[in-house]
């Protein structure tokens, strides 16, 4: 009885809730109700919830004007996120894609000390280090200025963070909340779901972003190790302002410490309440945000890249520290690679996750097999970025795995504009250009029966 009511509270919450799980994580959920009921229906209540935004009736595909399939890729891509209800494309003022760790630290203490008003810093990581101290100097100078500082930290990817330092910020007048706390959690059934976004705005409107963590590891490196390759940016208009509308949500679930001044609304993140003709690439610096996660009732995006990957003709390029794709993502690029495409992947050699880099192993033989080229990278790459046919760059905070796809608050953002896209091509190219290609040895059996398990396993970790 117990077991087939465990089944059933599954069944309930996912399909009322519109969690629309992948196959093998239905499968895995369901094998570990009916085989440990009293261990696996309290783990599913804790961790089973994937999605808690639900589609919007109002948003029923797009009209003609935005379905301009025949103008190209672009097109396709600005209409595709047009019909899952995300804000349209909007040109930028100003667009600073960062070489190194040195120009991305420049890049954010300059945006923090021209903040005047009102600060915002979301991060998956405050590192224990002298980057992270610098930081929390700088938010405490802000703060004595007069400026609202807000804090918003993930709390199972700052979980080292110095309690001690945490304190001295609220003391300088630094708001400081953690996102998801394990215990006292105001978002029940969640834990699993983290923020994995990063995110520096002033005074809503110049935004820093990308893949980088405030640890040491991403800026300058550690003692006697070289800082691993990431790739950020700052941009100034309107999706800065759209950002905003992005932490003031999670602030307002995170449900700070009593006290708090926390008058924001959570609903601040433009619509398109009207259709938007087809943007021209020639305006400057032309971009969209892409965020993903619970917060949004569509894998966004997840379908952007499925829909550009069907639709790429010449050349796919991707970056990612950890490859782990499901099944229609890994067949998307095969397919593009057999049809002639230049699939080109590149991943670190050896990645700070044992367990995603036996997972990846046989999707890398897949793609390689197909026509694919794999490059491995001798240090640790921890930028995410995907070119498409020198049309469309995405870069952001979303790495290709399953956690990242669908369980990870991820925001990435996509450039149109010609300038941008070369950019991004330009600093991959330079950086792993003359990377030799990888050639997978065959496994031995027990070697593939532990890849797959680990996989199997991987997507609900």
């Amino acid at each position: 009885m117990f077991v087939l009511a465990g089944l059933l509270v599954y069944a309930v919450g996912t399909h009322t809730g519109g969690q629309r799980r992948h196959p093998s994580a239905a499968l895995a959920w369901v094998l570990i109700i009916a085989l440990l009921p009293y261990v696996g229906l309290p783990l599913f209540l804790v961790l089973g919830t994937r999605k808690f935004a639900r589609p919007s009736h109002a948003v029923q595909g797009v009209g003609p004007a935005l379905r301009p399939y025949d103008d190209g890729l672009q097109a396709c891509a600005i209409a595709t996120l047009a019909g899952m209800g995300l804000a349209p494309a909007a040109a930028s003022r100003q667009v600073h894609f960062h070489a190194d760790g040195q120009a991305a630290w420049e890049g954010l203490a300059a945006l923090i000390s021209s903040a005047r008003e009102q600060l915002d810093i979301c991060t998956f990581v405050l590192g224990n280090d002298a980057l992270g101290r610098r930081v929390a100097r700088l938010l405490a100078e802000r703060a004595a200025a007069g400026v609202r500082v807000r804090l918003l930290l993930d709390a199972v990817g700052s979980w080292r963070t110095s309690k001690a330092q945490v304190r001295h910020l609220r003391a300088a007048g630094v708001q400081v909340h953690w996102f998801m706390p394990l215990l006292h959690n105001p978002l029940r059934g969640r834990v699993n779901l983290r923020n994995h976004r990063k995110l520096a705005i002033a005074d809503g409107r110049h935004l820093w972003t990308g893949g980088r963590n405030l640890a040491a590891e991403y800026f300058s490196g550690e003692p006697h190790q070289p800082p691993w390759i990431d790739l950020s940016f700052t941009l100034e208009g309107v999706l800065a302002e759209q950002a905003q509308g992005l932490f003031n949500s999670h602030w307002h679930h995170s449900r700070g410490p009593k006290g708090d001044d926390d008058n924001s609304s959570p609903e601040t993140q433009a619509r398109p309440e009207q259709a938007q003709p087809a943007a021209d690439r020639t305006q400057p610096h032309l971009a969209q945000l892409v965020p993903s996660g619970p917060d949004q009732a569509e894998d966004t995006f997840y379908e952007l890249l499925l829909t550009t990957l069907f639709r790429a003709e010449r050349r796919v390029l991707a970056v990612t520290p950890y490859f782990v794709p499901d099944d229609s993502l890994l067949t998307a690029l095969c397919l593009a690679a057999r049809r002639g495409v230049q699939v080109e992947l590149i991943v670190p050699a050896r990645s700070n996750h044992r367990l995603a880099d036996i997972a990846r192993a046989r999707a890398l033989r897949d793609l390689v097999a197909a026509g694919g080229q794999v490059r491995l990278a001798p240090g640790m790459v921890h930028a995410k970025a995907v070119v498409v046919d020198d049309a469309l760059a995405l870069c952001g905070s979303l790495n290709l795995d399953a956690r990242s796809l669908f369980l990870n608050f991820e925001l990435m953002v996509a450039f149109y504009a010609s300038d941008d896209v070369n950019t991004v091509t330009q600093w991959i190219d330079g950086h792993f250009h003359d990377l030799p290609l990888h050639r997978p040895a065959q496994p031995s059996l027990l070697r593939d029966t532990a890849e797959g398990l680990v996989r199997w396993l991987g997507f609900q970790i």
